[in-house]
């Protein structure tokens, strides 16, 4: 008589990545296996696996970091489940606060994927991760752009040279870059030092500009439905749409918006002990990047909606940073309903009316003092 097995035995995995080597714990349904360092390759894990644990359910958690998603990626193609967390979030003793190795570390996961301790994070596809990454290039080209500037500004103040009023803000015209060729320095060092900074600003510039262009024509091409959909909303541009797209993928997968809002970090960070209840301002875990779009869009369409300036009016008085933030959560309601219901945002007849009166209203302006 052969007996058949009533469960599938299940084999649980902890991995401490890195760039060299990974660390890896073997934890089954019944008990611990072993702990090993085996290269940075997932096929060599994939063999081992075969080898030695060939009929069983495969569960494999790591810590998100420097390595990213890509062996996650590689995990699912080989149908096992795959959790990546949060450093943060993986519980720990006391102990380890005191030792901490890399065998400790992915035994530990291990014994909390068993137990079901974990919650994982997004694991975004190849494509999304990518367009991450050109979105974050892009930052990092604004960071280098804005220090550039500060650069040759500094270099003027340093030596004396007074900026004439008409320039002296943050937008930098041609007539600007016009007076800053033009400037007559009493030794040549001094305009060989800033011909050299302009070189450097005209190339950080034109990066600056063709990564943006490149991002937008993208998501056109890609993500034509959801980029035009969130284009949409006032306050929300090109740009901002496809930092979304690359940042949070689809946005279809929230249920409601306060799981969106939390997924960006716009949420309170609260402390409640005793009955007594304090709030911290929004919470520092976030998407840094995108909060931060976020939150100058919300100024926009400050500007621009007249739904959002009446509601502005209705909260004058209080902080006006709570009641940015509170736009932004306004702002990410209609991102989310105009993707779910795959209509684009319309602006009601009555706001639509006081628009085109202030755009009116506007236009006249600048044709007085064009005729001044």
């Amino acid at each position: 008589m052969t007996t058949q097995p009533t469960a599938i035995p299940k084999l649980y995995i902890g991995m401490d990545i890195h760039k060299k080597s990974w660390a890896v714990h073997f934890r089954t349904d019944i008990s611990d296996h072993k702990s090993l360092t085996l290269p940075p390759v997932c096929d060599v894990l994939y063999n081992y696996i075969q080898s030695h644990f060939p009929d069983h359910q495969v569960a494999i958690t790591y810590e998100a970091g420097c390595c990213g998603f890509s062996a996650a990626r590689e995990f699912l193609n080989y149908g096992w489940e795959v959790k990546v967390v949060n450093p943060a979030d993986v519980p720990r003793g006391h102990k380890q606060t005191h030792q901490k190795t890399d065998k400790i570390d992915c035994r530990n996961l291990a014994k909390q994927l068993q137990t079901d301790q974990l919650h994982g994070v997004y694991i975004p596809g190849e494509e999304q991760d990518m367009l991450k990454s050109l979105v974050r290039q892009r930052a990092e080209v604004t960071r280098q752009f804005r220090s550039v500037k500060a650069n040759i500004k500094s270099l003027l103040l340093y030596h004396g040279i007074q900026l004439p009023e008409q320039f002296d803000n943050p937008n930098w015209s041609k007539d600007f870059l016009l007076w800053l060729n033009g400037i007559q320095w009493p030794h040549p060092t001094g305009k060989s030092c800033l011909d050299s900074k302009l070189r450097i600003f005209n190339a950080v510039k034109a990066e600056y500009l063709q990564l943006a262009n490149e991002l937008r024509a993208y998501c056109r091409k890609h993500f034509k439905t959801d980029y035009y959909l969130l284009k949409s909303i006032p306050g929300v541009g090109g740009y901002l749409a496809a930092s979304i797209l690359a940042e949070v993928g689809d946005l279809r997968r929230f249920n409601n918006y306060k799981q969106f809002a939390s997924y960006i970090g716009l949420i309170p960070s609260v402390r409640n002990s005793g009955g007594t209840e304090n709030i911290y301002g929004v919470t520092p875990r976030c998407r840094a990047l995108l909060r931060s779009y976020i939150i100058e869009s919300s100024w926009v369409a400050l500007r621009l909606d007249p739904s959002i300036q009446t509601y502005y009016r209705k909260h004058k008085g209080r902080n006006p940073k709570s009641i940015l933030i509170k736009i932004a959560h306004k702002m990410l309601n209609r991102m989310l309903s105009v993707i779910k219901n795959n209509k684009p945002y319309q602006i009601s007849n009555s706001d639509m009316e006081s628009l085109k009166i202030k755009m009116k209203s506007t236009s006249k302006k600048q044709t007085a003092k064009q005729q001044e």
